[in-house]
């Protein structure tokens, strides 16, 4: 896990503690939610959850035209920054092939 990581412990109705790493918080529909990632043993989960952010709580959304929203934004959200990270990333080869590399001469 990354040092940066923001991690909070959520106690659950039997007052067990879980741990979760924060991915993202959202404003849709001027309301504002949380993206949170589970953590178990240190270690974060492929999945993600999402509740409404109401006042110093935290809500499950109960509401599925609710959720799709919130979690298309999200996607919506991080399939740009992943767009750009690989446009980032093909610059730099782009630019390390051209300068750089085996098969580089000059006439």
């Amino acid at each position: 896990m990354p040092e940066s990581a923001d991690v909070i412990t959520l106690l659950d109705e039997d007052g067990t503690e879980h741990e979760f790493n924060i991915v993202d918080v959202l404003d849709v529909d001027e309301r504002r939610y949380a993206i949170l990632q589970p953590m178990a043993d240190g270690e974060e989960s492929d999945t993600a959850v999402i509740f409404r952010m109401e006042d110093d709580a935290l809500v499950t959304i109960e509401d599925d035209a609710e959720f799709e929203r919130v979690r298309q934004v999200f996607e919506d959200t991080h399939a740009d920054e992943e767009s750009a990270d690989e446009a980032d990333e093909e610059l730099s080869e782009d630019e390390r092939g051209s300068t750089e590399g085996p098969g580089s001469t000059s006439h």
